[in-house]
C-alpha cells in the first residue's frame, strides 16, 4: 500500500501534519490520496493489532488526535487500515494492514 512511498517523505509529510510532533494531534486532515494514506498509516499505529475495539474506545482513541473524530474513523475504515462487524460494535486492526505493515518499516 505504502511500499512505494519514501521514508523521508513520510517524515516530510508527518511534520507537516502532525507539528507537535508524530505522537501529539492532528492539525489538518490532508486532502491529497498519497498524504491521505501517510497521515491513516500513522494513525493506525495507535491500535493493538490483534485488539478488538468497541466504537467508544476507538473515538476516544482518535479524538485525542482530531476533532473531526468521524472523519478519521470512516477514513480508517474506507482505506482499510481498519475493519468493523457490519452493525458498527466491533473494530480491529486490518488484517491486510498487518501483512503489508512489516513492509512499510
Amino acid at each position: 500500500m505504502l511500499c512505494d512511498i519514501l521514508l523521508a517523505e513520510k517524515e516530510k509529510v508527518l511534520k507537516t501534519y502532525f507539528k507537535l510532533g508524530k505522537d501529539g494531534p492532528l492539525d489538518s486532515f490532508p486532502f491529497k490520496e498519497k498524504k491521505k494514506l501517510i497521515v491513516l498509516d500513522h494513525i493506525v499505529k495507535r491500535f493493538d493489532l490483534g485488539k478488538t475495539y468497541t466504537e467508544s474506545e476507538v473515538n476516544m482513541i482518535l479524538s485525542e488526535i482530531f476533532h473531526d473524530v468521524f472523519l478519521l474513523r470512516r477514513s480508517l475504515i474506507d482505506y482499510e487500515f481498519m475493519e468493523r462487524t457490519s452493525n458498527g460494535s466491533a473494530y480491529w486492526v486490518s488484517l491486510d494492514y498487518r501483512s503489508s505493515s512489516s513492509q512499510l518499516k
